[in-house]
């Protein structure tokens, strides 16, 4: 997939707006996401899921961060050897289809990892973006969204980007139960 036209009107399209600021974009709402990843689903993009509800070690997660996106039996399952496998999913020797518009990868409840492996959970958000930028220099895009059940929940900067919440829940007041 190329990347975005500048010469078509993107003021509609969900992708260009989730990726113009940052890669890695945080979701309260699950309607919110689904109506997202739906979106983004009918345009061609993979979306791949990984509930991040059972992450309270770090094990857990690379556990099913490498049967999401099949990452090789000689995965190393550290923070190390995942940013070397997402080095090879941009290259689409594994974790997504080189026909797909793009990769979502959707993290749900990841406030559990957050609470449970702070540094590791901003780590994965780190390297997400960096893999993200890598990806857009050769005409990919790989995106993350993160959904989290805290409607506070912050992370530091990643891939040099602060990460924000969606268009539709950026205010605080968004973020509060109807």
């Amino acid at each position: 997939m190329a990347a975005f036209d500048g010469e078509t009107d993107l003021s509609h399209d969900r992708a260009f707006g989730l990726m113009i600021n940052t890669s890695v974009t945080l979701f309260w709402r699950t309607s919110i996401l689904d109506q997202t990843t739906e979106w983004l689903h009918g345009h061609g993009y993979q979306v791949t899921r990984l509930d991040a509800s059972g992450w309270t070690t770090d094990e857990a997660m690379h556990r099913d961060m490498a049967a999401a996106l099949g990452f090789p039996d000689y995965f190393g399952r550290n923070l190390d050897a995942l940013n070397d496998c997402m080095r090879d999913v941009v290259s689409h020797e594994y974790g997504w289809s080189a026909e797909a518009a793009g990769l979502a990868l959707v993290f749900t409840n990841y406030e559990t990892f957050a609470s449970h492996c702070p540094r590791s959970a901003q780590i994965v958000l780190d390297i997400m973006a960096d893999h993200s930028r890598i990806a857009s220099l050769f005409g990919q895009r790989l995106m993350c969204l993160v959904q989290s059940n805290d409607p506070q929940i912050r992370f530091q900067p990643v891939g040099a980007v602060s990460v924000d919440w969606n268009d539709a829940e950026q205010r605080d007041a968004n973020r509060r139960p109807a």
